[in-house]
């Protein structure tokens, strides 16, 4: 089929863009009647209910192994968690230490470099610490968030309606204490950013710029244009470089190391290149090894970088740590859904705090811009499969549009430009300008809203309630902060301050105890046992450290070439 394209879409495109134009300036006109579309409480459980993917029958299972055995989560993740080491435990010599460090941090991302610099503010020096990390430092979700980070900074907002929003927002699912620490700490986030040189938006006055976020009751999203996320790496990682904290690249860990007493005492690395364990010895470990998009939940495209595939949950689990909170994926409403070469790539929810509305393919509005994540979501789905009031792309995607040139009518004209950069830079590569045309939308897989449970200190909690003495979790790879649902803005929130929280709890233990004992693996093995009486194949095995997108056509064309000397 041949497919005559105008600006940027298909023409058979153009006749439902057509009928959005046509309503634009009378949705414009009367914006502040979205209000109206506002669900409420009982809606909300109907329409999730009905229509979110975490409620859909066939895509859960009781776990059968470890700690968590009995409670259901998503059938990937129960295939990582029910699997078989990719190391072999005998194998590996213990008594050879390559790194003897105060602190290990497993993650190079967000919440293990914040880790690092409160480490150091703690007392820990840089040469003391060891950041190991999958691929480069910075190559994770820290790096592509995009909206912005919630904070409650202003004279007529506080901690405590922030905390209400946080707990409104995860279903009251949420672990109470976490949540106090994310809403309390965030005003001395934001103040440490500015110390660091983060650069966020600031109006003429100097005063920082702030929008709304989907379930808020203030406007306290803090934005660097739509690139937020990048610009804190940038600065956190600049000063873990300033400082000489060494970083092993491409060398994620595979198991971590457990001691007699039943602590953790370091971890096994694995250099990608070299194929090469790595043992290190530390005093504290910190696992901040992000989430799971790359497992694709429910076969959902994802907005989440190549290394995302659950390492850490599997880590944690094998040595005897809690999870919670693993039956929720968080779904980003607003995933790209056309062109194809960027479907389920983020398109922030700032798109929509700065005017931009969802439509179905008649240019009719059918949910309040800024619901809850999980609502929102929720709602495009039974507009596309529901009442397939939805636009179809070329190779059978169904999306909404997402008005974006209401932005300017509202914001003035280079509004896109100034605050929405990234985005539009995106969608013009591929002939699409979102400042003239809407864009298509579908959710797209996007947060971990549960995974390994700490307390408020960070301390990791293992399956009999108590705290470990010296293991301590960050970012997105914990669970308890968000419940059910995060809130937008609160990811880089939580990483920031339990990456603080949980530097500064490590480095403390590292000043105040000496070298872990005895180094073991037993505890795969123990894992290991409960594996083998569900007779799990011998392929599956965990951590899967990359996901593999190979298809039998690319696989029937891989050529082995030998090693030329």
């Amino acid at each position: 089929m041949t497919l005559k394209m105008i600006r940027g879409y298909p023409e058979y495109m153009r006749e439902s863009i057509e009928l959005v134009e046509k309503t634009r300036d009378e949705r414009v006109k009367n914006k502040e009647k979205e209000i109206e579309l506002k669900l409420s409480l009982e809606e909300r459980e109907e329409l999730l209910n009905t229509y979110h993917p975490d409620y859909a029958p066939g895509g859960k299972r009781e776990l059968q192994v470890g700690v968590n055995k009995g409670e259901r989560v998503p059938n990937e993740v129960a295939d990582i968690l029910e699997a078989w080491p990719a190391l072999d435990p005998d194998e590996v010599d213990l008594n050879e230490v390559d790194y003897d460090v105060d602190v290990l941090i497993i993650g190079g991302g967000g919440a293990g470099t914040v880790a690092a610099l409160w480490a150091y503010y703690e007392g820990i020096k840089p040469e003391n610490m060891l950041i190991a990390t999958k691929l480069r430092h910075g190559d994770a979700n820290s790096m592509m968030a995009e909206g912005g980070i919630q904070a409650a900074d202003r004279p007529w907002d506080s901690p405590v309606l922030h905390y209400l929003d946080v707990m409104g927002g995860g279903h009251f699912a949420n672990k109470h204490e976490l949540v106090k620490a994310l809403t309390m700490d965030a005003p001395k986030i934001i103040k440490w950013h500015e110390e660091l040189g983060v650069m966020y938006d600031r109006d003429e006055r100097g005063n920082f710029v702030e929008r709304w976020g989907g379930g808020t009751s203030r406007m306290r999203l803090h934005s660097a244009k739509d690139y937020t996320g990048m610009e804190i790496m940038r600065v956190i990682r600049d000063e873990t470089r300033n400082l000489g904290v060494p970083v092993l690249e491409f060398s994620p860990a595979v198991e971590l190391l457990t001691t007699d007493e039943g602590e953790i005492g370091g971890a096994i690395l694995w250099n990608m290149e070299t194929k090469e364990y790595i043992v290190v010895r530390a005093k504290s470990t910190v696992l901040a090894t992000g989430g799971w998009g790359r497992l694709h939940i429910r076969g959902f495209a994802t907005t989440n970088h190549y290394g995302a595939t659950a390492d850490g949950l599997v880590m944690a689990y094998r040595a005897g740590a809690r999870l919670r909170d693993l039956d929720s994926a968080q779904y980003h409403p607003t995933g790209a859904a056309y062109p194809e070469q960027i479907v389920g790539l983020l398109i922030t929810e700032k798109v929509r705090a700065m005017g931009a509305t969802p439509v179905n393919k008649y240019g009719q509005p059918f949910v309040f811009p800024l619901e809850p994540r999980d609502v929102e979501a929720a709602a495009l789905i039974r507009e596309c499969f529901g009442r397939g009031n939805c636009v179809e792309t070329p190779t059978g995607m169904r999306g909404v549009w997402l008005d974006s040139p209401m932005i300017e009518m509202i914001q003035g004209e280079g509004a896109i430009h100034k605050n929405l950069d990234a985005m539009y830079r995106m969608f013009k590569r591929f002939g699409i300008d979102m400042t003239k045309d809407p864009i298509l939308v579908f959710p797209t897989l996007h947060y971990q809203n549960g995974g390994v449970e700490i307390n408020a200190d960070a301390q990791v909690i293992r399956g009999d309630g108590s705290p470990y003495p010296r293991f301590f979790a960050g970012g997105e790879v914990e669970g308890g902060v968000h419940g059910k649902n995060r809130l937008m803005g609160n990811s880089l929130l939580d990483y920031n301050v339990f990456g603080r929280r949980a530097g500064i709890s490590a480095a403390k233990v590292a000043r105040n105890s000496g070298k872990p004992g005895k180094l073991t693996l037993k505890h795969v093995k123990v894992f290991t046992e409960e594996v083998r009486r569900l007779n799990v194949p011998a392929e599956r095995r965990s951590p899967i450290l990359l996901p593999d997108y190979r298809g039998k056509r690319a696989l029937a064309r891989k050529i082995d070439l030998p090693i030329i000397d």
